[in-house]
């Protein structure tokens, strides 16, 4: 077969081509500073991988001169495979070939590295390199694999180990990605025809340096005439001018990346695009009306609102806002205008008052302009528009008025009752002008001092007091009669004119301190008047001695004639203990119109004083001895009581208090006793008496109370003597100290049970024995089997007294039980 030499760039695919239709191909590839000639062949031919092992090696030089070196044992080239190979058998990727191999199957060819075994195999023999399995380049590009000859049959290196590479041939089997898609962009709506929206980019995974498979052309498919894309770059323009947000916002592009350069058979891939017209500033506001017509009723009140109106602006945000002031009409005084911060619409407010029998209609002319203005469509304006508003005014049914805002009169006081003290006056200025009548509120004259009529005279009820209350402010209403009763009130004071009424009085105190060694002509007091009364600025108060007093010996008076008088002494030697108190009448004349005297007593008291006129005591008091004590003897004998009657409760206090009994427990020391009270006792000698309290149980005491209600488990035999029978001595007394003995050297027996025995009654008593216990020893007449039927309690006086041969046999023996 024919062998071609061509060049590495693109040897690989034509290579592949000319291997298919047989042609032994021979590359020749670049390596370091020399060349490595690999042959190509199928099968039995030199393949692109086969590597051929000389004694020298030759090197190119300047101008095709030919160097020799010494050469290894392996010439390495790389080894090409196409991706994506999906034929039935392996595809064969090259031959290794040694010039130790003589072809007898002695040498054995080793490979290994990324895939061996695996992706790439080759026959030990031969050194041909199959690829087993479908490879992708953008999985992995290249491999790079070992190669070694060794001896088959002790495995001894014939050559050291080499690398080489097994490089992917690309295909076109990638198309077009976009990664980012899909994209949102905005452009201002009346943008220029090119103005840059946005550049979409594309990737192919295909190799970019092997062919036009990642050569990648853009183009619109959706999208046409409003925008356009550059073929090379991706960028979108716009393509129509004018374009107008108001008319339609967004725009849905689609635009297309193409491998292969955009020819037929490359692979694509597409993306879209949301692009967005932003506003701008190109639309005027407009009023939707030219006139507005609104009306309002004349008892509404400033600040109440009349209307409304907007100015339309399609633009958004900023370029959408529209300012609203009034620019002329006659109703510019009476009406003001604001914008709603919300609503942004323009508020029409009364301003005054308005009256429906004054003036009947008012007009208005409104503009609204836009603020922000875009510079580049001024052209387009102006950015403002007008509109006139007709404001009617509308009757309603309006309180009287009354004809001034307040009323201020003045009577007399002490005036007699209907005295004329003023008129009001009030008027419907509604079209009807309906009658009006007239009230006083009487939260505003609550004492109702005034009534007023129907025509609106006021006039007294009562006499007035100008010193009680020199002004009266009261309230009368209007009420229109026919009409929705609405009224108006106005404001009525009424002013108390003065009338001399009053008499003067002594301004300052009544009485005066004197000194008794004051000399004659000395002035003690220069006394003053008050009237309660207006005194006009030319009257004055004059002062004089009542004519009783006139001619005494001891003051007397002169009138300053200022409305002050002075008080002279005429003699000396005034002495308290003679007469302490002098009282001085004075008449006080108000010289008023009709003039009022009074006259008023001046006390004039006597004091004790020093050397200096320094007043020391002014009562009689303290020139007598005192009789009774002081108050703090007194409060000092009363705590002493106190203290000794504290005493006194506190000391009976503890004499009362109670004892604590010997025995904690008491109230469970329970007893079977048996007492007579028929006998006197002993006498005043007997000191022998027994006393029962000896028969205590010391236990009690400590806490410790044998039960009795059972018996003792130990029973300790009786000592000698406790079962003797009782002598017949008379001597009770040894009998007695016998049982407590033989009873508290008894544990198990407390003496609780108790016979107390006054047998022996003492000696030296001079009266005789009134004991009935003689009666025992003698015959009774008496039967007490009766006892037996009166239930356990009584048992034992039945088993005591029931038999007739009672002894102290039976005692003891009942003592024991």
């Amino acid at each position: 077969m024919a062998a071609l030499m061509i060049k590495q760039q693109g040897c690989g695919f034509l290579r592949v081509l000319l291997l298919l239709l047989g042609v032994s191909v021979v590359c020749t590839v670049a390596f370091g500073t020399g060349s490595r000639r690999l042959d190509h062949r199928n099968h039995k031919h030199r393949h692109p991988g086969h590597s051929s092992l000389h004694k020298h090696r030759q090197r190119t030089g300047k101008e095709g001169q030919v160097l020799h070196r010494s050469k290894r044992g392996w010439v390495w080239n790389q080894f090409f495979v196409i991706e994506e190979y999906t034929g039935p058998d392996p595809v064969l990727v090259g031959r290794l070939h040694s010039d130790v191999d003589s072809g007898d199957g002695n040498i054995k060819y080793i490979l290994s590295g990324e895939g061996a075994g695996t992706i790439f195999v080759i026959d030990d023999r031969t050194g041909n390199i199959h690829a087993t399995k479908t490879l992708d380049r953008e999985e992995q590009a290249q491999y790079t694999l070992t190669a070694q000859a060794v001896a088959r049959d002790t495995n001894k290196p014939l050559e050291p180990p080499s690398e080489f590479i097994v490089k992917v041939q690309d295909i076109n089997d990638n198309p077009p990605e976009f990664l980012h898609g899909p994209y949102h962009a905005r452009v201002p709506e009346m943008s220029n025809v090119g103005t840059s929206v946005i550049q979409v980019t594309a990737t192919d995974a295909d190799d970019p340096t092997y062919g036009n498979s990642a050569r990648l052309v853009y183009s619109i498919l959706q999208g046409q005439p409003y925008f356009s894309v550059e073929p090379q770059t991706g960028i979108i323009r716009t393509a129509l001018p004018n374009m107008d947000r108001e008319a339609r916002q967004e725009y849905d592009v689609v635009i297309q990346a193409k491998d292969m350069g955009g020819h037929m058979g490359g692979l694509s891939g597409t993306t879209e695009v949301r692009i967005t017209l932003t506003d701008v500033n190109d639309n005027p506001p407009k009023f939707p009306q030219s006139v507005y017509t609104m009306s309002v009723s004349e008892d509404k009140v400033p600040g109440e609102e009349v209307g409304r109106l907007k100015a339309k602006d399609p633009d958004l945000e900023e370029n959408g806002l529209v300012a609203y002031r009034l620019i002329d009409g006659d109703g510019m005084n009476v009406f003001e205008l604001t914008t709603d911060s919300e609503t942004r619409e323009a508020v029409i407010k009364l301003k005054k008052h308005v009256d429906y029998e004054t003036k009947r209609s008012y007009s208005l002319k409104v503009e609204g302009s836009n603020p922000h203005i875009d510079s580049r469509f001024l052209t387009w304006g102006p950015y403002k528009d007008e509109a006139t508003i007709k404001i009617s005014v509308e009757d309603a049914d309006e309180p009287p008025v009354f004809i001034a805002p307040s009323y201020t009169y003045e009577v007399e006081e002490n005036a007699l009752p209907g005295t004329v003290v003023g008129r009001v006056h009030a008027k419907d200025t509604d079209a009807a002008n309906n009658p009006v009548s007239y009230m006083i509120p009487r939260y505003t004259d609550v004492e109702k001092f005034f009534s007023i009529s129907e025509d609106g005279l006021i006039t007294t009820t009562k006499p007035l007091d100008r010193e009680t209350q020199a002004w009266h402010n009261i309230s009368v209403s209007a009420i229109e009669i026919g009409g929705h009763h609405q009224d108006a009130k106005v404001r009525v004071n009424i002013k108390v004119k003065d009338v001399n009424d009053n008499s003067p009085e002594l301004a300052s105190n009544n009485e005066v301190l004197m000194c008794e060694t004051v000399l004659p002509g000395k002035v003690i007091e220069t006394v003053s008047a008050l009237d309660k009364d207006e005194m006009d600025h030319r009257q004055h108060f004059s002062f004089s001695l009542a004519p009783e007093v006139a001619h005494n010996h001891n003051f007397s008076l002169t009138d300053s004639r200022d409305s002050t008088a002075s008080i002279y002494v005429l003699r000396k030697g005034f002495s308290r203990l003679t007469q302490d108190v002098y009282f001085l009448p004075i008449e006080i004349n108000d010289n008023g119109f009709p003039p009022l005297s009074s006259t008023n007593t001046l006390t004039i008291r006597v004091c004790s004083c020093d050397s200096k006129d320094t007043i020391l005591s002014c009562n009689v008091e303290p020139y007598v001895l005192p009789a009774g004590l002081s108050t703090g003897a007194l409060i000092a004998i009363l705590a002493c009581i106190v203290i000794l009657l504290a005493i006194v409760v506190l000391f009976v206090a503890l004499r009362r208090q109670k004892k604590e009994p010997l025995i904690v427990f008491e109230e469970e020391d329970i007893r079977e006793n048996i007492i007579t009270y028929d006998d006197e006792g002993g006498g005043e000698e007997d000191t022998e008496a027994f006393d029962i309290a000896t028969l205590q149980n010391p236990d009690g005491a400590n806490g410790f109370l044998p039960r009795k209600d059972i018996k003792p488990e130990l029973q300790f035999p009786l000592r000698p003597g406790m079962g003797r029978p009782a002598a017949n001595s008379v001597d009770v007394d040894d009998f007695i100290k016998t049982r407590i003995a033989d009873a508290d050297s008894d544990p198990t027996a407390p003496p609780y049970d108790s016979i107390q025995i006054y047998g022996y009654e003492g000696r030296g008593s001079l009266a005789g024995s009134l004991s009935s216990l003689e009666s025992v020893t003698t015959e009774s007449d008496l039967d007490y089997d009766y006892l037996q039927s009166w239930g356990p309690r009584f048992r034992k006086l039945a088993d005591l007294y029931g038999t007739k041969d009672c002894s102290f046999n039976d005692v003891d023996d009942a003592e024991d039980s």
